[in-house]
């Protein structure tokens, strides 16, 4: 009986594909994207809602805008349509059964912003609530940042569910500090612009620019701040949903 020399690149027979078959691929890193990129493993936007929550904060003032310019500069009617504008986007809140907290607040902010502008007098003054809030919004940012609490970990955190915990990720906890500056970034471009208009008292520029800095702005702050965030998390890292202990703890 004769022994077959081994074949030396033989084709594969039935058994031999069978047992290939059985090996299993080599597994994927779960927080990255098949082109292994680390800063698409998560979207922002998706984190945070989506674009929704710009697109209601920007119905009121382009209503307010176009109230303004159609009645030729009359206060009232603007404010009254900006007010109907927020009351209309309450209704696919209730329909999806969500909080509208954000759009109460924001008609509030509106009722508010015309009585200033009542009492003083000055149309101008009914966009000196944005100016100020949008003040205090950069300066409460940048405190969080430095304390060490920056606020878009607290709000990533709260809506994923990791909470604070990753306050003891060291890279986790530099990565939200360098994205909430974008944060900031977007409140301080708002003040530049409303407080220069303000003291000129361009009150069409003021309604055109508070259209204008809105969702705009929302997206492209969302959009930057969240490349910064994930660029900022090395590929060996699990990534925002899997904080790390602090060594030592």
């Amino acid at each position: 009986m004769t022994v077959d020399a081994p074949r030396t690149g033989a084709v594969p027979t039935p058994d031999e594909d069978a047992s290939a078959e059985l090996v299993p691929p080599p597994e994927l890193d779960d927080r990255l994207d098949a082109d292994g990129d680390p800063t698409r493993e998560e979207s922002l936007a998706r984190v945070l809602g989506g674009s929704r929550a710009a697109i209601e904060g920007s119905v009121p003032p382009i209503a307010f805008l176009i109230a303004w310019l159609a009645s030729g500069g009359e206060l009232l009617t603007a404010v009254v349509w900006s007010l109907i504008a927020s009351a209309a986007t309450l209704v696919p809140a209730i329909v999806q059964r969500r909080k509208p907290k954000a759009v109460v607040i924001g008609m509030l902010m509106t009722v508010i912003a015309a009585m200033i502008a009542y009492y003083t007098g000055e149309a101008r003054n009914f966009f000196l609530i944005q100016l100020l809030s949008n003040a205090a919004s950069a300066l409460a940012w940048i405190v969080s940042i430095v304390i060490g609490w920056p606020f878009l970990g607290l709000i990533v955190g709260a809506l994923i569910g990791t909470k604070a915990r990753w306050r003891h990720d060291p890279v986790l906890l530099r990565a939200y500090r360098r994205a909430s500056w974008i944060w900031v970034l977007q409140y301080v471009i708002r003040v530049v612009v409303f407080s220069v208009l303000w003291w000129l008292d361009e009150t069409t520029w003021l309604a055109i620019m508070r259209a204008a800095l809105t969702y705009p702005l929302i997206i492209a702050c969302i959009a930057i701040s969240g490349w910064v965030l994930f660029a900022s998390i090395p590929k060996s890292h699990p990534g925002i949903r899997k904080p790390l202990p602090r060594p030592g703890d």
